[in-house]
């Protein structure tokens, strides 16, 4: 075999293995520039943004969070423990369905970059009574501490957006971001709280507001019987707003496999339907 042929052959073989790569990074773009599957939160955006239910369910909330905070003050006046309400940020008093809407009208999926250029811009409104509600719990001495899974560099935005529209006692000892962003839980900044002053309320829109409990339910049915077990405490200490656009309750459909494909979740979520 003439040395021309073996090295002719090595550039061929090299020649094609370069072009294998090309494809495959050229299917890789293709996948990665597929618009996103996620016109099936279509319906929950639009309710969240043009339904008068939604209004009215969270004035409600507050509602019944001032009706339950008068209580507390009016039962417990000899209690020297100073008060805290504890909220959520997102989806209990800030409405980010614009954020959502964009990713659908961009056909993309949620993504780090884009949420914190979100966060930053300081631009998304205040939940139907959240301002009043927190005002009034200021101005009877009830401390509000605002617990986040927003992290640091979401935090100035944020506090710039509560600030804005009028949320009292927002600083950097109230405002608790996630500063662990491998572990989402939110209990170790509940027990800060907790150390300090009397949890009077907490108000979220996911059952992870409320208690490491929830936390750790991670499938349908242990976070239903959670939530069956603590019945007692919604509308009295946990007070719920309503978000059908993501969260927890989605993550336990895809069992929070974080890898499935587009086509792997909408198999799941087809799978949990019930008909007749």
């Amino acid at each position: 075999m003439s040395l021309l042929f073996v090295h002719s052959h090595r550039r061929f073989r090299i020649l094609a293995l370069l072009l294998l790569a090309l494809s495959s990074l050229n299917a890789v773009a293709q996948t990665l520039a597929e618009p996103a599957q996620n016109t099936y939160i279509e319906g929950a955006v639009l309710w969240q943004q043009t339904s008068g239910e939604r209004r009215a369910l969270s004035y409600q909330a507050f509602l019944l969070a001032r009706l339950m905070l008068d209580r507390d003050l009016r039962m417990n006046r000899r209690d020297r423990k100073p008060r805290a309400v504890i909220v959520d940020v997102d989806e209990t008093i800030l409405d980010n369905s614009r954020y959502e809407g964009m990713l659908l009208q961009q056909r993309v999926n949620y993504n780090q970059k884009t949420w914190t250029e979100w966060c930053n811009r300081a631009d998304a409104t205040a939940v139907p009574g959240a301002v009043e509600f927190l005002r009034y719990a200021a101005s009877r001495g009830v401390q509000v501490f605002y617990i986040t899974n927003r992290n640091e560099a979401q935090k100035q935005g944020t506090a710039t957006n509560l600030k804005k529209l009028g949320f009292p006692n927002v600083n950097d000892q109230t405002l608790l971001v996630q500063t662990d962003l491998k572990n989402s839980t939110k209990e170790p900044r509940r027990q800060s709280v907790s150390a300090k002053f009397r949890i009077v309320l907490l108000m979220g829109d996911d059952l992870n507001d409320f208690s490491d409990v929830f936390e750790n339910s991670r499938t349908i049915d242990s976070r239903m019987a959670a939530a069956d077990r603590y019945q007692e405490e919604f509308g009295k200490r946990f007070i719920m707003l309503p978000n059908p656009m993501y969260g927890n309750w989605e993550n336990a459909i895809y069992g929070y496999n974080f890898k499935l494909t587009e086509a792997e979740k909408a198999e799941k979520r087809r799978s949990l339907l019930k008909g007749y």
